[in-house]
């Protein structure tokens, strides 16, 4: 699929790192370190703007490495950019360790994927189809 993008960074466009990968890599656009204390939260741009066709949506994921590593994550994830937003691509990042974290320009600090999704007209009805689960609360279908 082809996707109309805007690069304003000083780094490669987003690209997959093997051929089944599912997301590709965004990298920081700052002109200086940004520090994240334990705790903090910080939106970091990526210089990035897209034109998503309708019926698409960007998914804004943590990268598996940074979490486990560092302890750094996204506050809102998944993020998800719509089909008609045309601003900067940013990325909440929130350190959740006990160390200061220095995100450095063209650090990889998130993967987008790109997903189909479907728009929803409700239909009002006054009762449900029954079924062998009923409205058992949340975990109740086992460990």
């Amino acid at each position: 699929m082809n996707i109309k993008i805007k690069n304003s960074s000083k780094h490669p466009l987003p690209a997959y790192s093997t051929r089944l990968a599912a997301g590709m890599d965004l990298q920081a656009d700052i002109n200086a370190p940004v520090s994240l204390s334990p705790g903090e939260r910080k939106l970091i741009p990526t210089g990035l703007y897209i034109e998503l066709p309708a019926g698409y949506e960007a998914q804004i994921r943590p990268r598996s490495g940074l979490a486990l590593k560092n302890g750094l994550t996204l506050l809102n994830a998944p993020g998800t950019i719509d089909a008609d937003y045309r601003g900067e691509i940013g990325v909440i990042l929130i350190n959740l360790s006990n160390e200061p974290f220095i995100v450095n320009d063209g650090d990889r600090i998130a993967q987008m994927i790109i997903a189909k999704h479907e728009t929803v007209e409700w239909i009002s009805e006054e009762l449900l189809e029954e079924t062998d689960r009923g409205s058992g609360g949340f975990g109740h279908t086992g460990k």
